[in-house]
């Protein structure tokens, strides 16, 4: 007689412990974690160091002085100029024209050598005595300023306007009234005066 052997009963699958969420890729199971709070906390106080050191040197009369030194080294500048180039830069305004009136005493910026550099090099851009003054006063120079720096340059405007027409129309006579007119327009945008302008012609 068979003797019938009980069924073997499967034995259920052991679970397999999975590593913590945001443990390294291949750490052991139960490896302990570095705690989120104290990385985020650490971040956040290297950020707010960073920010108040940009702060302090937006606000250091020594980094203003520094940078707006940097400026003159590459050209002459006008004051009200600079101070507005600073300040757009971030630094702050009060100090910027405590610092930049202090360079204004030392000599080490002036509105006299700003004016005389400028009017020569509009000059010999072909500009006029008028578009000149213009774009002085837009950039905060007195009147009297530029008076002497346009007197100072000794410029022969009429010649000056009468090159400007050759190189722009050469030297051929207009061919009618409508085509001197645009020559005339021309010379008044570039900022001639109307005696300029006329002189311009005078040799037709």
């Amino acid at each position: 007689m068979l003797l019938r052997m009980p069924p073997t009963i499967p034995k259920p699958p052991k679970h397999r412990r999975e590593p913590p969420v945001g443990a390294p890729v291949g750490a052991p199971v139960g490896a302990a974690l570095r705690p989120r709070t104290s990385m985020t906390k650490l971040q956040e106080e290297i950020s707010d160091l960073l920010s108040d050191q940009e702060e302090d040197r937006f606000s250091c009369p020594k980094e203003i002085r520094k940078k707006a030194m940097d400026f003159l080294a590459r050209r002459e500048y006008g004051q009200r100029e600079l101070i507005r180039k600073l300040a757009d830069k971030g630094y702050l305004r009060r100090l910027v024209e405590q610092e930049i009136q202090t360079l204004t005493d030392e000599s080490l910026q002036s509105d006299d050598r700003f004016a005389e550099s400028f009017v020569q090099s509009r000059i010999n851009q072909g500009k006029g005595p008028v578009r000149i003054r213009l774009d002085l006063g837009q950039r905060g120079i007195s009147d009297a300023v530029i008076e002497m720096a346009i007197d100072e340059s000794a410029a022969d405007w009429h010649g000056l306007a009468r090159e400007v027409r050759f190189r722009k129309f050469g030297h051929a006579e207009p061919e009618d009234f409508k085509a001197k007119a645009k020559q005339m327009r021309f010379l008044q945008y570039r900022g001639f005066e109307q005696d300029h302008v006329q002189s311009a012609f005078d040799d037709e």
